[in-house]
C-alpha cells in the first residue's frame, strides 16, 4: 500500500559549500537539492527532524513547498551520509509526476516463520533487505511484506514474493532473499571435545627445580 504523500516546507539556499552546510546542520536544517524535468536545480534546506521522520516511515515521495514559491512533487533520489555512515548530511530530490514510472528501492518486511526456521540449529539469513521495483510514483509501496511462513525448503527467492499488481521488478527471480542453513549436532560436539582436550592438558611448570639441579645445590 502506497503512503500518503507528505508535504514539507523548504527554504532556498543562496550560499552553498561545506562550511555553510555545516552551519545549517548545526541549526537543525538538512541541505538538499531539487533537480530534473528540464528545470534548473534549486538548492534548499529542510527541517531535519521533519524530513527524517518521513523517511523513517518509508516515504519515497514528498511534496516540497518552497517559501514564496510553488509546491513540487519530488522523489527521494539519493541520501548522502557522513564519513561514519551514521547520519544523513545531504539529500537529492528529483522532480516527478505522479503518473510517471520510476525505479525505487523498497524495504522488505519479513513476517511469519517457516517450518524449517523453527528447527533446532537453524540459521536464518537475509542476503538482501531491499528490492528495486518499477511502478508509477503514485503507487510506490511503503514496504513489501514477505510472508516467511509460506516458504518451502531452505531458500526464498524474489520470484516467491507476492508483489502488488501495480508493481514489478527486473531483479532475477532466482535471487535469494532469505536462506536457512543448519549447524549439525555432530560438528558442535566435535568442537566441544577439541576445546576440552586443550583446557585439560597440564602445562609444563618452568619454575620447578629439576632433580639434577637440586643435587648439585646440595653438593
Amino acid at each position: 500500500m502506497a503512503h500518503e504523500t507528505p508535504t514539507i516546507t523548504a527554504q532556498t539556499r543562496e550560499r552553498t559549500g561545506t562550511r555553510f552546510s555545516q552551519r545549517l546542520r548545526k541549526a537543525g536544517r538538512l541541505p538538499a537539492v531539487i533537480y530534473g524535468h528540464k528545470s534548473d536545480p534549486v538548492s534548499i534546506s529542510l527541517d531535519e527532524k521533519e524530513i527524517l521522520l518521513h523517511l523513517h516511515h518509508g516515504s519515497h515521495v514528498v511534496n516540497v513547498t518552497i517559501e514564496g514559491g510553488k509546491t513540487e512533487t519530488c522523489l527521494v533520489k539519493e541520501l548522502q551520509f557522513g564519513y561514519l555512515g551514521d547520519n544523513i548530511i545531504h539529500l537529492d530530490l528529483a522532480r516527478v509526476d505522479l503518473d510517471e514510472e520510476v525505479h525505487v528501492q523498497v524495504h522488505l518486511n519479513f513476517i511469519g516463520k517457516s517450518t524449517e526456521a523453527q528447527k533446532v540449529g537453524a540459521i536464518v539469513s537475509h542476503p538482501i533487505t531491499e528490492l528495486e521495483v518499477i511502478c508509477k510514483v503514485s503507487a510506490i509501496p511503503g514496504e513489501i511484506k514477505v510472508d516467511s511462513s509460506k516458504m518451502e525448503g531452505t531458500i526464498f527467492t524474489v520470484g516467491d514474493i507476492e508483489l502488488p499488481s501495480s508493481v514489478r521488478t527486473e531483479v532475477k527471480p532466482d535471487t535469494p532473499i532469505l536462506t536457512i542453513s543448519f549447524i549439525h549436532e555432530e560438528e558442535a560436539v566435535g568442537e566441544e571435545v577439541e576445546v576440552a582436550d586443550v583446557t585439560t592438558s597440564e602445562p609444563e611448570v618452568i619454575t620447578e627445580t629439576k632433580p639434577e639441579e637440586t643435587k648439585k645445590g646440595e653438593a
